[in-house]
């Protein structure tokens, strides 16, 4: 199992590590030990590796992640996960602002709290938070899921498009054009899917509910269309 101290080895050598791995390389595991909240911790990882983060980290840790299987044991600064197409990232502690941000695909597990902006401009990634999230999340949401098992806080799903998000615990605002939505039978089957991926199956999903895009902003207009 390749190892890199970050107290010794320059974050150069890790990154470029990850990035030289290729279908033929044996070695897919690797450990990351005194990370001691630097910036751009694994990130670019377009191979399916296993990398574990002993300490939290700075920002963008895990951007852009396509097949890697990340786990931050510790917490994270802004941005982590961001514009990650696949593969898993999984923060073991808090995430700063704007976690998810422009995710395309893939798992991204907050086991603690997100700050706000969680998952702006989301565009087909799923994200499970444990704890709460703060103000705006989801924010211009595109696709994807956004499962809170805590609080929301201010304008949840504001200028939401096809996002779709779960909430258990109280919101405090919901956006423009966000709001509830019936909880049928397939949005039970997919929390369920989605929390079981997380580690969180022991979490109710009958005990959440579902917002979403009312569809009335100007964007959903197609006589604007000519605007854009």
């Amino acid at each position: 199992m390749p190892a890199f101290d970050l107290a010794a080895t320059p974050l150069r050598d890790l990154n470029h590590a990850l990035h030289a791995v290729t279908p033929k390389t044996n070695d897919r595991a690797f450990e990351i030990r005194n990370p001691r909240g630097s910036h751009a911790v694994a990130v670019g990882c377009s191979e399916p590796v296993t990398v574990a983060v002993h300490g939290s980290v700075g920002y963008y840790c895990g951007g852009m992640n396509a097949a890697a299987d990340i786990t931050i044991h510790g917490s994270a600064g802004p941005g982590v996960a961001e514009n990650m197409m696949s593969g898993r990232v999984v923060v073991e502690g808090d995430a700063s602002q704007y976690a998810g941000a422009t995710g395309r695909g893939g798992l991204l597990v907050i086991k603690g709290n997100a700050s706000s902006r969680c998952g702006i401009s989301m565009k087909g990634i799923d994200i499970v938070v444990g704890g709460n999230v703060g103000h705006m999340s989801a924010f211009m949401g595109q696709s994807g899921h956004l499962v809170v098992c805590g609080d929301a806080g201010e304008a949840l799903g504001d200028s939401l498009y096809e996002a779709k998000l779960f909430v258990r615990g109280k919101v405090k605002s919901l956006g423009a054009d966000c709001v509830e939505k019936e909880m049928r039978p397939e949005h039970l089957q997919t929390l369920e899917r989605l929390l079981a991926a997380a580690g969180m199956a022991e979490v109710e999903p009958a005990q959440f509910r579902r917002y979403g895009s009312a569809r009335k902003l100007y964007t959903f207009n197609i006589d604007n269309a000519d605007a854009y």
